[in-house]
């Protein structure tokens, strides 16, 4: 598959249709065709026409998501663009090395790089859907970049970085079409056995997304994990509390 046939570039929330049109013509500027939109400001605006400039086409063909898990469904890899550190978004890696990690995947995979809204960027949720986190390194008294520029600079880096399929094809991963029912299963069995406290599952299910994250579970190993959650489903019929209460 062509480089562009496998990247696309996913914009969550955008504020200014002028980004969105500056995004379009930098994604045509490394030869990337397709955008998604998840619940974006006006996509038809005269800013986002005017600064489209000959990228209009980019414009007019975007896909609209109500959902930042629909937009990369069919992506075996997402890339979270992230200014911020913290607990949730400790494990940060450059351009660079999200290209060579791509690199090394099957030819065939996809992958998604989600910028997120101008003024917040994406929450600690829409990082969590995402296999990897990325940033750019700027200087520290003004790191702040405008969208379409750290757009541009993600699609150069792939465009210049993904030039020959690896030598020796590599597993084929398991996409988010499989791994958010995985995650979905897991919360209900772990909610199921009192592992997770209701009030607040997520806490513990961001730490288990980053754990088979880096695992980079293959299609085999998912249906193994699902197999594993049913049986445990099935045996604690007759659950009747969590141990100790």
């Amino acid at each position: 598959m062509d480089l562009k046939e496998r990247i696309s570039v996913v914009l969550v929330g955008t504020q200014s249709p002028g980004n969105i049109g500056m995004v379009c013509r930098a994604m045509k500027n490394m030869g990337l065709t397709d955008l998604r939109l998840v619940n974006p400001c006006q996509v038809d605006h005269l800013d986002a026409i005017k600064f489209a400039v000959s990228a209009r086409d980019l414009l007019e063909s975007a896909t609209i998501f109500t959902s930042l898990e629909d937009a990369i469904a069919d992506s075996e890899f997402s890339v979270a663009t992230t200014r911020r550190h913290g607990k949730y978004r400790n494990e940060i890696s450059t351009p660079g090395e999200i290209v060579e990690r791509f690199a090394a995947c099957a030819p065939t995979s996809r992958l998604a790089l989600v910028f997120g809204r101008e003024d917040s960027g994406l929450t600690t949720d829409e990082v969590a859907l995402c296999r990897w986190q990325s940033t750019i390194e700027t200087a520290d008294e003004f790191g702040s970049l405008n969208l379409s520029q750290a757009v541009l600079i993600f699609c150069y880096e792939f465009q210049k970085g993904v030039a020959e399929p690896p030598e020796k094809p590599a597993r084929e991963l398991a996409g988010s079409a499989s791994l958010e029912p995985l995650y979905n299963h897991m919360e209900r069995t772990f909610l199921r056995i009192g592992y997770l406290n209701p009030q607040n599952p997520d806490h513990m299910m961001r730490t288990m997304r980053r754990i088979f994250s880096r695992a980079e579970l293959d299609e085999r190993e998912v249906s193994s994990l699902r197999g594993l959650l049913s049986q445990m489903d099935w045996a604690c019929a007759e659950f009747k509390g969590k141990k100790g209460q």
